[in-house]
């Protein structure tokens, strides 16, 4: 019985543990990565779909502008690893969690596991601790991140015709000089089919496609997380993709780039199999839906591609 109970427990704890992870396997890993040129550092302003302030970037490319006064600068791409934390801080975070739990089923946890005081009641309160530290630690770096800059404004409907929004003429820290740009129809039309284009592309791990319709630093980030699947084993795939509404939060000209900044929500089916095909999570006859800020880029008179991907707050 107390194996059974040992090895249940340990199983809830990585259920918990990666539970997370494996819910964020669709592109951009639910994290938010990649590059908003001069304002990659100051974040969009709020919108109808997304009315909370978004977070702050988790992977992003050293910027040659400097940040805001009192914007914090994110690390360096490669300091974060791919999409479930690879690196040497991911492989130390991975070790200390299966140390704790190899503790947990064999009696030597933080207080003694099975065997110490309390027996299994011990050992849920450890399980309950480690979640509990776990999830203010995440609650506590994402409320670091810097506060909106003024309030929530109406957004207007990815159907409509949007006026840019208004923003000062420098970028930050007198960075390159932008002004605003309208945004048609037609790019509206453009951001929507890229939303369903880069799904269909992730889910047949299509490189080349994602790198066609992405710049090199997203393309990279894509490719990083293909890989970290492939070392787990699993491949996510997200089909029937609709964007259920979408609205501009700012749109503008920095040299020759021209960058949009579109708040969408959307719903898919997301789902995350095994090499056997076996479903890992998601539910193939389940919808999900997200909501995220998606910034397109394109030099003068050329293509739309992603450049970034933030989650809504």
């Amino acid at each position: 019985m107390r194996i059974k109970a040992r090895l249940l427990a340990g199983f809830a704890a990585l259920a918990l543990v990666l539970g997370p992870a494996l819910a964020e396997a669709r592109p951009g890993g639910g994290f938010s990565s990649g590059s908003r040129g001069s304002r990659t550092y100051s974040p969009p302003p709020v919108t109808r779909t997304a009315p909370d302030a978004p977070r702050a970037f988790d992977r992003t490319a050293p910027q040659t502008q400097a940040p805001r006064p009192g914007m914090a600068s994110p690390a360096p791409a490669a300091a974060r690893g791919g999409m479930f934390g690879g690196g040497f801080g991911g492989a130390l975070l991975g070790g200390l969690i299966g140390v704790g739990i190899g503790g947990m089923l064999f009696g030597n946890g933080l207080f003694g596991g099975i065997n110490g005081l309390g027996g299994m009641l011990g050992l849920l309160l450890q399980i309950g601790l480690i979640v509990l530290l776990v999830r203010f630690a995440l609650r506590f770096f994402r409320s670091r991140q810097p506060a909106m800059a003024g309030g929530p404004r109406e957004g207007m409907g990815m159907a409509r015709e949007a006026q840019p929004s208004p923003r000062p003429m420098m970028g930050g820290g007198g960075g390159a000089a932008t002004q605003p740009i309208q945004v048609t129809q037609a790019d509206y039309q453009a951001f929507e089919a890229l939303l369903r284009d880069i799904n269909a592309a992730w889910s047949r791990r299509d490189e080349a496609g994602l790198t066609r319709m992405a710049t090199p630093e997203m393309a990279g980030y894509f490719a990083q997380d293909l890989r970290d699947l492939d070392a787990r084993g699993w491949r996510n795939e997200t089909s029937d993709v609709r964007l259920e509404q979408g609205d501009l939060s700012e749109a503008w000209r920095e040299g020759d780039a021209e960058y949009a900044t579109v708040a969408m929500r959307f719903s898919l089916v997301d789902v995350t199999y095994d090499t056997q095909g076996r479903v890992v999570e998601g539910d193939p006859a389940t919808r999900s839906t997200a909501t995220e800020l998606w910034t397109f880029r394109r030099r003068r008179g050329g293509a739309w591609q992603l450049s970034a991907i933030q989650q809504a707050g």
